[in-house]
């Protein structure tokens, strides 16, 4: 029996999957399951037999995106599905023992090779968000966030939930009138548009994307409000002013490790004594890990996400608050179904922009990414800091009441 056979048969107990080997012959594995759609895919050289086994995530991707993995049934993320959902990270699988030296080097390399200095950071954003925006306009809502959306209802559109994510965020930091606001990690500025739209505030956004800026400038004069809504192109260590309030989404994961007590400190800083941040970011479920090689080599060159434990060992002895902490676990699930569905449907405008191989690597990146939410340890943390302990109200019935409000 070969090596493949073996970890496949150990590995798949769900599911229907069938694997056609390069010398034509089928092999089954697992057993139909009526929430699992079947699979059948041709590995087409003997080669990825290794790579899959010394690194699952890593060899699959390569191979599906170089064309010596091909599917006959199902799709990327049929496979990808049935493959974890039969190691949920809830059912109890020992991540560590898996494969501990996998674990131990990839923990090596994210704690003691990244540093994210600020041009390296610049480099990694450039990576991933100096792509062509007709890119992002093929599969994002049209108010481009490139974040996890907020579904109060599972059958939410996408555009729905992620106006909602906005008023979800904005009533946690309780923006005033009269109040600036710092926007870090702005993307195409959507959010600083919908915070002064919404509440008056003058809004500073910050990037390091030389793209997104563009788009970001573009939309706050197209909308007459550039003297109220700015970007820079700047990275958060540099800032020497003060804000009300500090909202951030989706940047965190590029901070790194080393930097995550700099970052809080430095956001704390840049508060007026009585600001409020609120720090969106992805987070893991099961504590301190490390990033797969194909998302460190392909998408987020130098991303980490974090443990709820690093966050907060990292903001010991900062002198703020803690003051609400949200797990937000199955929304981002849900939005990057969306965000697949739609780069599948705009598959040949994807490949005339770059070429198959992208398009593969782009597919294979978001159906990594939903079954991570469906059925790893990832989720989104939402957490609340207050430089004073009277900056809020109470309760948290503000919150509520003012999502409501910019909702309505």
């Amino acid at each position: 029996m070969a090596l493949i056979d073996v970890f496949l048969r150990r590995a798949i107990r769900r599911g229907d999957l069938t694997l056609i080997k390069p010398d034509g012959s089928r092999t089954r594995f697992g057993a139909p399951d009526p929430e699992l759609k079947p699979v059948t895919f041709t590995i087409h050289e003997r080669s990825v037999y290794r790579a899959i086994v010394a690194d699952p995530a890593l060899g699959l991707a390569e191979a599906f995106m170089d064309g010596r993995v091909t599917l006959q049934e199902g799709d990327i993320l049929d496979l990808l599905t049935l493959a974890t959902a039969n190691s949920r990270w809830e059912n109890g699988t020992n991540h560590l023992g898996a494969n501990r030296w996998r674990t131990i080097k990839g923990v090596f390399r994210h704690r003691f090779l990244r540093l994210n200095k600020a041009l390296e950071s610049k480099k990694n954003v450039a990576h991933h968000y100096d792509l062509s925006d007709r890119l992002y306009d093929l599969f994002l809502d049209a108010d481009k966030q490139y974040s996890c959306a907020y579904y109060t209802d599972p059958d939410n559109t996408l555009e729905q939930a992620q106006a909602d994510k906005k008023a979800h965020i904005v009533a946690k930091l309780a923006i005033e009138p009269g109040m600036r606001v710092l926007d870090i990690g702005c993307g195409w500025g959507g959010m600083a548009l919908y915070i002064h739209a919404k509440t008056g505030a003058e809004v500073l956004g910050i990037t390091l994307s030389e793209e997104q800026l563009k788009v970001a400038q573009a939309r706050a004069a197209a909308a007459g409000v550039a003297d109220k809504v700015k970007f820079q192109l700047i990275d958060y260590r540099a800032l020497d002013q003060t804000f009300d309030r500090i909202v951030s989404v989706g940047m965190f994961e590029h901070v790194g490790v080393r930097n995550f007590r700099t970052y809080l400190e430095k956001c704390r800083d840049l508060l007026t004594p009585t600001g409020v941040m609120l720090l969106h970011t992805i987070g893991r479920a099961d504590g301190p890990g490390f990033t797969d090689q194909f998302t460190d080599k392909y998408i987020f060159p130098g991303g980490y996400i974090p443990g709820l434990s690093e966050v907060l060992e990292a903001n010991n002895y900062i002198r703020w608050f803690v003051s609400d902490v949200e797990v937000l676990r199955l929304h981002y699930a849900y939005t990057l179904r969306e965000w697949y569905a739609r780069t599948v449907a705009n598959r040949d405008a994807i490949v005339a922009l770059y070429d198959e191989r992208f398009f593969r690597m782009w597919t294979y990146y978001l159906a990594g990414a939903i079954v991570s939410f469906t059925n790893g340890p990832l989720v989104n943390f939402q957490i609340q800091f207050t430089r004073d302990r009277d900056a809020l109200p109470l309760t948290r019935d503000y919150m509520l009441e003012g999502e409501q409000r910019l909702r309505g």
